[in-house]
Parts: structure tokens; sequence; C-alpha cells
């Protein structure tokens, strides 16, 4: 098992009232699945995309990542975790806007401890998987959304983590951006990557093999 929840709750303080973010989630997901977590505004989504990054942890509940109890880990021990596990695809991609492109995918081996060679190796081969070879040397804004976002996978690729978790990865791009998008996640899935993907689009859902639905704070559905 990649990754499992136990009755997991997120609650934030807001001066005296009390927000249940996440209320009693539990969740299995296997290495190499590929499923999407769908909700409104409010059901949770993202607070469970934060958890299952290590960006926060639980108010209650257990969280296991490759049988490992996250739940009890501190600060400097989830940012290691973050580094060596798990790669991030954001809406807004969070690249460094004057640096190449090849240097924005070297950065999670930079933390890594990567010799360079190996980091420049490394990094063009991601760039390669997403077809942007040809580009390395272009800063984000000398590239389309598409282009950038595909920096983005490349970058959250290149470390080649246990789990790819991407967060409305097509909401800054046209259609057409959008499917070439989703056509690299499912190549990527084909190659045996696990890709978590947060989203309120169903015709994105519907693209991969598991829709896990909540409602506020709690699952709705898994199918």
């Amino acid at each position: 098992m990649l990754i499992k929840t136990e009755d997991v709750w997120k609650i934030y303080k807001m001066g005296k009232v009390q927000v249940e973010a996440l209320r009693g989630v539990s969740l299995e997901v296997e290495r190499g699945e590929y499923l999407a977590i769908m909700g409104p505004s409010g059901s949770g989504k993202s607070t469970l995309m934060n958890i299952l990054g290590c960006l926060d942890t639980p108010s209650k509940g257990k969280y296991y990542l490759e049988g490992k109890d996250v739940s009890s880990l501190n600060d400097d021990e989830l940012s290691l975790l973050r580094n060596k596990k798990i790669g991030f695809v954001f809406q807004s991609f969070h690249l460094l806007p004057r640096t190449p492109a090849i240097h924005n995918v070297e950065l999670p081996l930079i933390y890594a401890g990567l010799a360079k060679k190996e980091r420049r190796k490394r990094a063009e081969r991601a760039l390669e998987m997403v077809g942007l070879k040809d580009r390395m040397w272009h800063r984000p804004n000398e590239l389309s959304g598409g282009e950038r976002q595909r920096v983005a996978i490349a970058r959250a690729i290149v470390n080649q983590p246990s789990i790819l978790l991407a967060d409305e990865p097509t909401g800054n791009l046209d259609s057409r951006s959008g499917e070439e998008i989703m056509g690299i996640f499912e190549e990527l899935h084909r190659q045996g990557n696990t890709i978590i993907v947060v989203t309120h689009d169903h015709n994105i859902a519907a693209r991969t093999e598991r829709i896990v639905k909540l409602k506020d704070g709690r699952i709705l559905s898994d199918t």
C-alpha cells in the first residue's frame, strides 16, 4: 500500500470558531494508481492534498506513506520526505521567472544534494519526457502556458517520486494545452507513476481510473 489515511481530521481555529476541513477521511491508494479527488469549493480537497503531499499534518488520525507514519514527523522530516517522495504540479506553475527551464527542473536535485553533472543529465531527460528538450534554455516568460506546465511536470518527476500530486493542473490553460498536459499524465501513468489529480472539472476527472468525491470534509463516493 503506497498511501493510507485512517480517520484523518483537520481542524482549523479561526478566532473562537473551529472549522472542520476534514472529518474522518480514510483512503487507500495502491502504487501505480491514477485517481482524481473532486469536490466543490470548501469540500476539503485542497486540505487533503496538502496532507497527502506532506505540506500539512492531520489534527487527528494517521497518514502512512509507504508504510511510514507521516502524521508524527516534524517539519524537517516532512521537508525531506516531500523532496524525495512527492512531485507537485500546481495550477499557477510556480516557476522561477528569470531562470531557464533546465535550471527550474534541476531545483529539487539541488536540494537533494546531487552532483552538477548528474543533475543536468536527469533534468535533460525529464524535459525530453515532456517534449521540451529543444526549449530547455528558454525562460518561463518565453514559453506558452502549456510549455510552462510541461516544465513544472518535468520538475515534479525529475526526482522519480513515489507520488505525483497535481492541483488543478489545466486550470490556467486553453483546452488544447490542457489536452496535451493530460496526455502527458496518461503517458506517465503508463510508465508506472502514481498520480493524484485534484480538480473540480468532470472532464479531467473522467480521464483518470478512479474518482474520489468529497463533500463537507467527508468522502461522498469512491468509484
